[in-house]
Protein backbone atom coordinates (compact mmCIF):
# COMPACT_ATOMS: atom_id res chain seq x y z
CA UNK A 1 0.00 0.00 0.00
CA UNK A 2 2.78 2.12 0.88
CA UNK A 3 4.22 1.87 -2.45
CA UNK A 4 1.31 2.38 -4.08
CA UNK A 5 -0.79 4.55 -2.68
CA UNK A 6 0.68 6.32 0.19
CA UNK A 7 4.31 7.10 -2.15
CA UNK A 8 3.44 10.50 -1.40
CA UNK A 9 2.36 14.07 0.76
CA UNK A 10 -1.57 14.10 0.77
CA UNK A 11 -2.48 17.41 2.28
CA UNK A 12 -6.25 16.40 3.59
CA UNK A 13 -7.88 13.50 5.59
CA UNK A 14 -10.47 13.10 2.95
CA UNK A 15 -8.21 13.09 -0.01
CA UNK A 16 -6.15 10.23 2.46
CA UNK A 17 -9.34 8.36 2.48
CA UNK A 18 -10.01 8.89 -1.23
CA UNK A 19 -7.06 7.45 -2.07
CA UNK A 20 -7.36 4.42 0.06
CA UNK A 21 -10.62 3.50 -1.22
CA UNK A 22 -9.82 3.30 -4.49
CA UNK A 23 -6.88 1.38 -3.70
CA UNK A 24 -9.05 -1.02 -1.78
CA UNK A 25 -12.00 -1.11 -4.60
CA UNK A 26 -9.20 -1.81 -6.64
CA UNK A 27 -7.45 -4.20 -4.65
CA UNK A 28 -10.93 -6.27 -4.05
CA UNK A 29 -12.00 -5.93 -8.24
CA UNK A 30 -8.38 -7.83 -8.97
CA UNK A 31 -9.00 -10.35 -5.78
CA UNK A 32 -5.27 -9.51 -5.06
CA UNK A 33 -4.18 -11.46 -2.03
CA UNK A 34 -1.66 -10.84 1.18
CA UNK A 35 1.37 -12.42 1.20
CA UNK A 36 2.13 -13.20 4.41
CA UNK A 37 6.06 -13.19 5.79
CA UNK A 38 5.46 -13.74 9.32
CA UNK A 39 3.96 -17.35 9.83
CA UNK A 40 2.78 -18.14 13.37
CA UNK A 41 5.51 -20.42 14.30
CA UNK A 42 7.56 -17.74 13.63
CA UNK A 43 5.04 -15.25 15.93
CA UNK A 44 5.15 -17.88 18.56
CA UNK A 45 9.19 -17.79 18.61
CA UNK A 46 9.65 -14.16 18.02
CA UNK A 47 6.55 -13.44 20.88
CA UNK A 48 6.72 -15.67 23.18
CA UNK A 49 5.41 -13.62 26.33
CA UNK A 50 2.67 -12.91 24.52
CA UNK A 51 1.54 -16.94 23.45
CA UNK A 52 0.45 -19.40 25.94
CA UNK A 53 2.43 -22.64 25.92
CA UNK A 54 0.98 -25.13 24.11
Amino acid sequence: MSSQCLDRRIDTLEKLQGELGMWQQERNQNQKTVKWRFTTDDARIKLHKLYPSL
